[in-house]
């Protein structure tokens, strides 16, 4: 398992921002193994893109790549996969624990990056920001009516570092805000004024809803046709999370028929999405490239956890934020 000489080891780094705005980090990790190979395809790795060259690698660190067992399968000497980022819903986490392999994250060490995304992307969304622009741009002068943030009720599904990142920020716009979570907190609710809310109420009383939770067998498709329903008309939706979390046909429908006023998405369940999905033909949605930890400060710490924790386990350490242990 142990590897004694960091010299022998060769590293697969595949997030896109890894070191963007501190590449001291990756000039470091470089002196530090024998090689370092990057991902310069500029989006997540798929099964098919992992499969040919993971049996190269001791050490992976990981964004938002397709890890499946038969990829586990295939990393006869990988012994850790350091993930980029907080989630490790997309690496099979039981393979892994089976073979041995160590699975670290970066937990909560881009909340806030993720919640002042989603606070601008309620806003363009409100105000028709990006229609704006676009239009201004093209020699119009739109009359373009929003919605205000003040006085309106903001649902959180998903209390968690994000989640509350998210209300500590919004309780600053004098709105009511809900929020729903299985371990709800109610210490820190109380100290910025949050309401609990059952899911079932949240969907009926918000204006805004914004999604903050894991992908599990239960969230899988949670923003479907029959919660839609359960909406208020002209709710505006934003989602920072994972796009497996929405049924994307019934939000389309939705947008369509006008019970979804706009809808914000940083995420989707095909990332990159298809030019043909139908949702990025509607002006009334505002889409980004999973970009929710994508700053600064969020990058920098995310770099210099992942390095540290890859690092160790190959000198036969314990990581410091292990997900799964061998």
């Amino acid at each position: 398992m142990t590897i004694k000489d960091l010299k022998d080891c060769k590293i697969l780094v595949t997030p896109t921002s890894f070191a963007k705005y501190n590449k001291d980090l990756a000039k470091d990790l470089e002196k530090m193994v024998g090689e370092v190979v990057y991902n310069t395809t500029g989006k997540p790795l798929k099964e098919a893109d992992l499969l040919p060259i993971i049996e190269k690698f001791d050490g992976m660190i990981a964004g938002l790549d397709e890890i499946t067992g038969k990829v586990i399968e295939n990393a006869k000497n990988l012994k850790v996969i350091a993930r980029y980022g907080a989630g490790v819903d997309r690496v099979d986490l039981e393979a892994a624990k089976k073979a041995g392999i160590y699975v670290t994250n970066t937990p909560g060490v881009n909340s806030v990056s993720v919640a002042e995304l989603t606070i601008g992307l309620a806003i363009a969304a409100a105000r028709n920001i990006i229609i704006a622009d676009t239009q201004t741009k093209t020699g119009s002068w739109p009359r373009l009516s929003g919605i205000s943030l003040c006085d309106k009720t903001f649902g959180i599904i998903g209390f968690g570092n994000i989640g509350k990142e998210l209300a500590k920020r919004l309780s600053l716009f004098e709105m009511k805000i809900l929020a729903y979570d299985i371990y709800f907190d109610k210490e820190f609710a109380s100290k910025y004024n949050i309401e609990y809310a059952e899911i079932d109420d949240l969907f009926k009383n918000s204006d805004f809803i914004s999604l903050h939770i894991p992908v599990t067998a239960k969230t899988s498709n949670i923003i479907n046709k029959e919660n839609i329903e359960k909406m208020k008309d002209g709710v505006i939706l934003i989602n920072t999370s994972r796009g497996e979390l929405i049924d994307e046909d019934a939000l389309y429908e939705s947008l369509v028929n006008g019970k979804v006023r706009a809808v914000a998405l940083d995420t989707f369940k095909k990332e990159p999405p298809d030019s043909d999905n139908k949702l990025l033909s509607l002006k009334q949605v505002i889409a980004t490239p999973h970009m929710g930890a994508a700053t600064d400060n969020a990058s920098n710490e995310m770099t210099r956890i992942s390095i540290s924790d890859c690092l160790a386990v190959l000198k036969g350490e314990k990581p410091k934020f292990a997900v799964i242990e061998p």
